[in-house]
């Protein structure tokens, strides 16, 4: 099987049932570690609202959610400058912090935004992630808990996009010609 967004074909990577097992226990996890801390999750638009979503329903006890637009992507690749059009407009000084992203490949825009927000001294800042290119990270960033590790790939799908197509579909897929 496979999708064609623009001008590009997708071929399945990760099924839908296996991101639900996976997003299922991240949230159980960040409950063990976090439990009635009233954590804010932090989500990092426009890819990771599916996964956060998601996220928060498998975590069960309060939490809050704010909203910011980082970008550094263009079509398939990186522009190397990260981008903010969506700013936090939160206190979150002493608060428990939970960071939601889509995907880390070389760390570039999570590592501006974690100096940005470590200036305002949250209690503590516990970074998830969907997915993880490890091969890809150039910047020194810690991800706490991840739902997948890939190889250094494009992928879309379940938020993820390619120039705005594919966020909604089912699953993440790879491009036909990296798979």
């Amino acid at each position: 099987m496979r999708i064609r967004l623009h001008d590009l074909n997708f071929v399945p990577m990760i099924p839908e049932e296996e991101i639900k097992r996976r997003t299922s226990e991240m949230g159980k996890e960040l409950f063990n570690r976090l439990g009635d801390k009233n954590p804010l999750f932090i989500v990092i638009l426009n890819g990771a609202f599916m996964f956060a979503a998601d996220l928060v329903r498998a975590y069960s006890a309060p939490c809050e959610m704010a909203f910011v637009t980082l970008s550094s992507y263009s079509g398939t690749s990186s522009t190397g400058m990260v981008t903010t059009t969506l700013e936090l407009n939160t206190n979150i000084a002493g608060r428990h912090i939970v960071i939601v992203e889509d995907i880390v490949d070389t760390g570039r825009t999570l590592h501006a935004f974690l100096q940005t927000l470590n200036n305002q001294q949250p209690a503590s800042v516990t970074l998830t992630a969907f997915l993880r290119k490890p091969e890809a990270q150039v910047f020194p960033i810690q991800v706490d808990l991840t739902g997948f590790d890939i190889e250094n790939k494009f992928v879309a799908g379940y938020g993820l996009d390619y120039d705005q197509l594919g966020r909604n579909l089912p699953g993440v897929w790879v491009l036909e010609s990296q798979s």
